[in-house]
């Protein structure tokens, strides 16, 4: 006893479209306009045509200015900063830099950082987080196995920089030394 609606159905009915005119201006508005001579460009606008600055500072901002009828904005040119960026850190360059702070020779060096590269990779394969005191806490997010490869989504938050070890124990043996207590009795 299943019966179907289809005829029953009437067509959704559209209304016209109407455009909303726009208000007339305003008495100070067109004020403004009958005021304006010539339209300011901006101070880097100027520089770039190679227009003298009036006041030589291109940092002076005016406020913004109506438009006359009819007259269309020029656009602005905000210069970007550029990011510079270094290159990604290699193997070798790892190699280096623990050979350099660690005062070992680089044949005993190179396979610790191979075996820790490896250990590394395994966890993060496996979906563990990290928490490595002075590298930082690592959260694997989510993991996406590609056709070349997987791709791990993480977040890595590194704590703030602290004042080294050797500064707080130094600052440790000064107080301990002004104690009368750590003296030796005499």
């Amino acid at each position: 006893m299943a019966s179907s609606k289809t005829g029953s159905r009437k067509p959704a009915v559209r209304k016209p479209a109407t455009r909303k005119t726009l208000p007339p201006k305003s008495a100070t508005k067109a004020r403004l306009t009958e005021g304006k001579t010539a339209p300011q460009t901006a101070p880097l606008q100027q520089e770039k045509e190679g227009l003298p600055m009036s006041d030589g500072s291109a940092k002076t901002v005016s406020p913004p200015q109506a438009l006359a009828a009819g007259q269309e904005p020029s656009p602005v040119v905000v210069p970007a900063t550029a990011v510079v960026k270094e290159p990604a850190l290699n193997k070798r360059e790892l190699i280096d830099e623990a050979v350099l702070r660690s005062g070992v020779k680089k044949k005993d060096a190179k396979p610790v950082v191979e075996a820790l590269l490896a250990i590394l990779g395994e966890t993060v394969a496996a979906g563990r987080d990290l928490n490595l005191k002075p590298f930082g806490k690592l959260h694997l997010n989510r993991s996406d196995v590609r056709s070349n490869g997987t791709v791990h989504v993480c977040r890595l938050r590194q704590p703030l920089e602290r004042p080294s070890i050797d500064q707080e124990s130094a600052g440790e043996r000064d107080i301990s030394s002004l104690d009368p207590l750590a003296q030796s009795q005499t």
